[in-house]
């Protein structure tokens, strides 16, 4: 859906577990003044769950509207009920199987208001993998369900915070199967993807990328490791031949430690934590989860369920509030070039 400059963006907000701060964090944001001078929010779950974590947190709750055509009163929350498709009783600080398929709902919901075209974005609130995975759902997160719904083979997660852009070339899956999915052609194609992205969702015309090394000092020329020499270079001169402009590999530990980050549009990581965790020191709080590739627009907080402070007051909606805004930013850059 192409958006003028000027026109708020309708984005589909996942309340996400019911029993986590996802809910917390998403009244929080509705009251943000940029969310509400750029967006037009439809947060996407059951009424009842937004009602019990206002009272939790002694918030008064303002008018939530079903209709979700024309406009909405001041003050009030669109809403797109979910609870009749998910039955579920509200255990705040709990992981449980009906919380986890009670957010899925939510997700399935939120992507066809998206798809139908009455939502221009899809934000999702945070997820528990268990609670999903206990539910029944054979998926390690939000970024796998979505991209195989909508059969999006070469998807990228990049994380997002102003600046700095770190995009993943393996994902949720254990350290120990990192280096056999780490392959020349693999990482091309990630590559393609981080650029074609960093062009269309960003307005960088020339990105530069940098590609961080997998084993320790970038494999010291293979006496450390030769995955570097073998499979990262390769593929690197392979994206230069396609016009990609990536450099490296980098030693993580002094790319981020000398701020040599700062220098570039977009980083690959070779594994999720070499990624999140200099990504979450530098910017926790404000982050976001952007998924690259997908046909939709898409974006997550940085967090998690955070079962432990549920209910408490004491969620942080910072990054809630940076997911919705970046996602309103990528649809008006897409609405830019169709």
């Amino acid at each position: 859906m192409a958006t003028e400059s000027k026109e708020r963006v309708p984005v589909a907000i996942t309340l996400g577990d019911p029993n986590g701060i996802g809910p917390e964090v998403i009244l929080k944001c509705l009251d943000d003044p940029l969310v509400q001078s750029r967006t037009e929010p439809i947060v996407v779950g059951s009424p009842e769950v937004l009602r019990i974590h206002a009272k939790k947190l002694g918030r008064r709750l303002p008018p939530l509207v079903e209709n979700l055509e024309g406009k909405t009163p001041k003050r009030a929350i669109r809403i797109a009920d979910t609870s009749q498709e998910a039955q579920t009783v509200v255990e705040i600080g709990k992981l449980t199987p009906r919380g986890g398929n009670m957010a899925m709902f939510a997700v399935d919901e939120g992507l066809r208001l998206v798809q139908e075209g009455t939502a221009s974005a899809l934000v999702t609130g945070p997820i528990s993998k268990l609670a999903i995975v206990r539910a029944g759902y054979n998926f390690p997160g939000h970024t796998e369900y979505l991209a195989k719904k909508l059969k999006a083979k070469e998807h990228v997660m990049m994380m997002v915070a102003k600046s700095l852009r770190i995009s993943l070339a393996t994902g949720h899956i254990p350290l120990k199967q990192v280096s056999e999915r780490v392959t020349v052609n693999g990482l091309i194609a990630k590559l393609k993807r981080v650029k074609a992205s960093l062009v269309q969702d960003f307005g960088i015309i020339h990105p530069r990328i940098a590609i961080l090394g997998l084993n320790p000092h970038a494999g010291e020329d293979g006496v450390l490791g030769k995955e570097e020499t073998e499979v990262i270079i390769e593929a690197i001169k392979g994206a230069g031949r396609r016009s990609i402009v990536a450099l490296g590999p980098f030693p993580a530990d002094g790319f981020f430690g000398s701020r040599q980050y700062c220098g570039y549009d977009g980083i690959m990581a070779m594994y999720h934590d070499q990624g999140l965790i200099p990504f979450k020191t530098l910017s926790f709080g404000s982050g976001v989860n952007f998924t690259a590739g997908l046909p939709i627009v898409r974006t997550s907080p940085d967090h998690g369920t955070a079962f432990g402070i549920a209910g408490q007051d004491q969620a942080d909606a910072g990054s809630m509030i940076q997911a919705v805004l970046l996602a309103a930013s990528v649809v008006k850059q897409r609405g830019q070039q169709s």
